[in-house]
């Protein structure tokens, strides 16, 4: 049984038995979150350790006022997010065109009705977007921040953030109908 008091005492106390605790709590929406901010299951398992040694590490700074849950996951997106940043070896342009708002609502509109994707295949298709695209998408779908906020943490305009977006979008969604015409491919090659 977690009883997350117990358990972060003896986290705060180095306890390898409750730091064990935690981690097995946590391991797999945790694994989750890097795998969508990483290339590879090799990079996510190496961002989750380093992020669980984050954690470990300040753990006598959680302060309750959110849920345990939600601190560890804001670590390893941030830690993600620093691990993203360090290695990013093009900068993004400053400023690109606006966005045309329609586009935008176009392609929304164009993916309300769609088949449904197997969870490995979905993040198989993020995880092969370009880093800036993956990073904003994760950022915008997943963990609802803003075009500003976005901007602010990558450190580029919000005009950036809402391109960045809509061509992960248009990947994706290039990569969708790739993997459903090859499926319908299957099933006809089946019959």
């Amino acid at each position: 049984m977690f009883d997350e008091e117990i358990i972060l005492k003896g986290c705060r106390e180095g306890r390898r038995t409750a730091q064990k605790q935690l981690y097995e709590k946590y391991v797999s929406p945790m694994l989750a979150i890097c795998l969508r901010y990483s290339k590879s299951r090799d990079e996510a398992e190496d961002l989750l350790q380093e992020g669980f040694l984050k954690i470990f590490h300040n753990i006598n700074t959680f302060r309750k006022q959110g849920s345990l849950e939600g601190w560890i996951k804001r670590i390893m997106i941030n830690h993600a997010l620093n691990h993203y940043k360090k290695n990013r070896k093009i900068p993004f342009a400053g400023d690109v065109d606006e966005i045309n708002e329609n586009e935008i609502l176009f392609f929304e509109e164009e993916t309300e009705n769609i088949e449904p994707v197997p969870p490995e295949k979905l993040l198989a298709m993020v995880q092969s977007l370009p880093e800036g695209y993956r990073m904003v998408f994760n950022l915008y779908v997943f963990e609802g921040y803003s075009h500003k906020e976005i901007a602010e943490v990558l450190n580029f305009s919000e005009n950036t953030s809402k391109t960045q977006l809509l061509k992960a979008r248009r990947q994706l969604q290039k990569k969708y109908f790739e993997y459903t015409n090859m499926k319908e491919t299957v099933l006809v090659n089946e019959r």
